[in-house]
């Protein structure tokens, strides 16, 4: 059993977890697992901050509003957004974004709401979750013409190119690969995860969706991220264990978590 490892983006809020949550967490425990739990609109920043206070040391959360949900925004979350940043179990924004493949906001939605948060980030120093789909030029162009004013930046479950994340990495990002990264069509984002430099990676879930090939089409649960580090060792030609200290040190750093378990 791998253990040590660090989640850094799953919805353990999820109902999908309401029969079992916390035997889920006690395990993660045992495991001396960590994990980021991640707001996609107001009612799930909520819950997510609710689940990092009840578990300190264990679970941290971030609050944002997902592209998906960028028509729901409204002016009072901006400040609700400021007040949940200011608590100690609170490390990031996230997730926020553009997403092109749904369109479930329309798009001149989606791209002010994310500049709105990405600048709510970059004016609090909270490291910022993005969340990208079909629409990675275009991210990168918004990012671009505020390279002066990011706030540190992470790709959660990326799914763009090598030529892509050279883009994001120039600009200071992480990059974070999720059960997507074992599929068997993958051969680009396999690439980009083999080139990618180790003080760039992290891994993660984003449970309960996307579990990865050896339980895909089940729930997926934040101990299952041992799937992705494997896979990702094997690709690189490295140890699994290697891959789990890595990535949770990278996961420290981004997060400002410090050795004891508190956010810096």
């Amino acid at each position: 059993m791998m253990k040590d490892l660090f989640d850094s983006h799953a919805h353990l809020d999820d109902p999908r977890f309401d029969e079992d949550r916390e035997a889920i967490i006690a395990d993660m425990g045992e495991r001396g697992m960590l994990c980021v739990c991640v707001g996609s609109d107001m009612p799930t920043s909520r819950a997510a901050v609710a689940l990092a206070q009840a578990h300190p040391g264990r679970l941290w959360a971030s609050a944002a509003v997902h592209p998906h949900w960028a028509k729901d925004f409204a002016p009072a979350d901006v400040e609700q957004l400021r007040a949940w940043s200011s608590l100690p179990h609170v490390v990031a924004m996230g997730e926020m974004g553009l997403d092109f493949h749904y369109d479930l906001s329309p798009r001149p939605v989606q791209r002010e709401v994310f500049a709105a948060q990405l600048e709510l980030a970059y004016s609090l120093d909270m490291p910022a979750i993005l969340h990208v789909r079909e629409a990675h030029g275009e991210t990168i162009d918004m990012l671009r013409v505020r390279r002066d004013r990011l706030p540190p930046l992470l790709l959660h479950c990326y799914s763009g190119s090598w030529e892509s994340a050279r883009e994001y990495m120039d600009m200071g990002a992480m990059i974070s690969f999720a059960g997507s990264l074992t599929f068997h069509k993958a051969a680009n984002l396999q690439e980009a995860a083999r080139r990618i430099p180790t003080d760039r990676l992290l891994i993660e879930t984003d449970s309960p969706y996307l579990a990865p090939e050896p339980v895909r089409g089940r729930r997926n649960d934040p101990r299952n991220v041992a799937h992705v580090a494997a896979f990702l060792a094997a690709l690189r030609g490295e140890e699994a264990g290697e891959v789990a200290a890595y990535t949770r040190q990278n996961a420290l750093r981004f997060y400002r978590i410090d050795g004891t378990g508190h956010a810096l």
